[in-house]
């Protein structure tokens, strides 16, 4: 059954006058051939508890941006806009049912069968881009996991992330903003000691060395050597149509702080997704 979702207006305005142009990126991520969405996996150490996940929808996660109430909709020049509706909670949240009692391990692959299939299904278009999917069964990776999926026309990634993480509470104290481990390093460098500035010398020429190597070698790629073949890069025309298969790549903390330390002070979204995410989901194609 199909939800009844209203144009929400105010007094005698008229729907275009608070409807919202969808951008030109918006409009390109969902169309007729093409419809990207992007998929975000919380794992949990307790159970989820279901009746705390509505209220939570309800109160924090619809105010935060208009368009998590919105749908895309053409007007009479064909022109699409965001147009907001009464949003029914029931519609957008998914509670998958497996047999009980199985394995662990049993458990994790149909984890990772029911990611991969609703990565493939398309979001109705008659409601909000977005759904919550509420994996209630434990798996080698955590007790249970809630999969939020968002169309990319919503916004980027760096911002539907921080949206979905201002959603989050202290266990400690539900009344602070989260917060995660301090990624600056404990040791403080003395700028007027001069063997602190010889030890860093090593590590400064190696640095230099690296950087013009991997200028080297990325220029005689770009021009000279074409790159390997690779799943990605496999010289096959259809290999975009073929189905995907879910795989998971486990990254220690201990690892990641490495890596972000050797990578110095650079501060961008790329280094912010790549710090704090322990397990990150690829999509391999079959």
């Amino acid at each position: 059954m199909k939800p009844q979702l209203k144009i929400a207006t105010n007094g005698g305005k008229q729907e275009n006058d608070e409807a919202e142009p969808v951008s030109p990126t918006g409009q390109y991520f969902n169309s007729k051939v093409l419809s990207i969405c992007i998929i975000a996996v919380l794992e949990t150490e307790v159970p989820v508890n279901e009746s705390c996940v509505m209220p939570q929808l309800r109160d924090v996660f619809l105010p935060l941006n208009p368009r998590f109430s919105s749908v895309m909709a053409s007007d009479k020049k064909d022109v699409k806009q965001w147009k907001r509706v009464e949003v029914n909670l029931q519609d957008h949240v998914v509670v998958p049912s497996f047999p009980d009692g199985l394995s662990v391990e049993s458990y994790t692959d149909y984890f990772d069968e029911y990611l991969t299939k609703i990565t493939g299904d398309q979001l109705p278009q008659d409601r909000p881009l977005w759904e919550l999917h509420i994996f209630k069964y434990p798996t080698s990776k955590a007790a249970n996991h809630i999969i939020f999926k968002l169309h990319h026309s919503l916004g980027d990634g760096y911002s539907l992330m921080g949206a979905l993480l201002s959603c989050l509470q202290r266990a400690d104290n539900p009344s602070l903003p989260i917060t995660f481990p301090s990624t600056q390093t404990t040791k403080k460098i003395k700028n007027n000691n001069a063997m602190e500035f010889i030890n860093w010398m090593p590590r400064i020429m190696s640095s230099i060395y690296k950087g013009a190597c991997d200028f080297g070698w990325s220029f005689l790629k770009s021009t000279c050597k074409a790159d390997d073949k690779t799943p990605i890069r496999s010289e096959n025309k259809g290999l975009g149509f073929n189905q995907i298969k879910i795989s998971t790549i486990e990254l220690p903390l201990d690892q990641i702080k490495q890596i972000k330390t050797k990578l110095g002070s650079v501060s961008s979204p790329f280094l912010f997704l790549l710090f704090y995410p322990i397990k990150v989901y690829t999509f391999i194609s079959d």
